[in-house]
């Protein structure tokens, strides 16, 4: 096929245009085919595809053959079942099979000592009961935000902290010191930027959070490293 059909072909698939129906082209897929044959993972590698998008053209591109293929299995597996007998094991081991693809997987959890555990029970409870610090008139004009500022007005009487105004950030506020800088679930983050990043992490201890500017084809690549370590992902979201 030529170069201008083969683009023809890639366009009407819903999320491509030309200048992504060229990437695909130059990275080697001359027909709707050869996507079908690859993976998601595959198809990310290519400049300007998402993962959410490649994930759309293999949705789009594997339901035409889906459909008679389906039909065949249905049409085989009904002679199979009048037999009886040995086709009932079959179902068995495709029924467990799937039981093991759905079944949850338990997220890991960090190694504490009981100081750290109290610590965190502690501040868990004392969350519960601090009060929401809001900016000072944040109410009165659209132009001011909800984020705390400490008032600094000279007759503010926010900052003479009287009786009926909101309560001012202090240090009594504060959480325990053995469970500061601590995630919720008790792990100490780390910032990762790149693979190599992940070595010097303690998987009984520390999880890691992928950076905001980290691209999805290196997210993948840290999140494949990263279960072989056997490491926590706080932020793994749809990976």
């Amino acid at each position: 096929m030529k170069k201008e059909d083969v683009i023809k072909e890639f366009t009407k698939l819903e999320g491509i245009g030309k200048a992504k129906a060229e990437a695909l082209y130059q990275a080697g897929y001359t027909s709707v085919e050869s996507l079908k044959k690859v993976s998601v993972e595959d198809l990310v590698k290519v400049k300007g595809v998402t993962e959410a998008l490649a994930s759309k053209i293999k949705e789009q591109v594997g339901t035409e053959e889906k459909q008679p293929q389906q039909a065949e299995v249905k049409e085989k597996k009904e002679p199979e079942e009048v037999v009886g007998g040995k086709p009932e094991v079959d179902e068995k081991t495709g029924e467990h099979e799937e039981s093991e693809e759905e079944k949850y997987v338990s997220k890991a959890k960090p190694k504490l000592d009981n100081r750290k555990k109290r610590a965190l029970r502690l501040r868990r409870r004392k969350k519960v009961k601090e009060p929401e610090f809001l900016r000072q008139e944040w109410f009165r004009y659209k132009r001011i935000k909800e984020h705390w500022r400490r008032p600094k007005g000279l007759h503010s009487k926010a900052r003479r902290n009287l009786k009926y105004r909101p309560p001012l950030v202090r240090i009594g506020f504060r959480g325990p010191r053995d469970a500061r800088g601590l995630h919720p679930s008790g792990f100490e983050e780390v910032l990762v930027y790149r693979i190599e990043d992940l070595d010097g992490v303690n998987p009984d201890s520390q999880a890691v959070r992928i950076g905001a500017t980290v691209g999805t084809r290196k997210r993948l690549e840290i999140k494949a490293k990263a279960d072989e370590l056997g490491i926590r992902i706080l932020n793994r979201g749809d990976l």
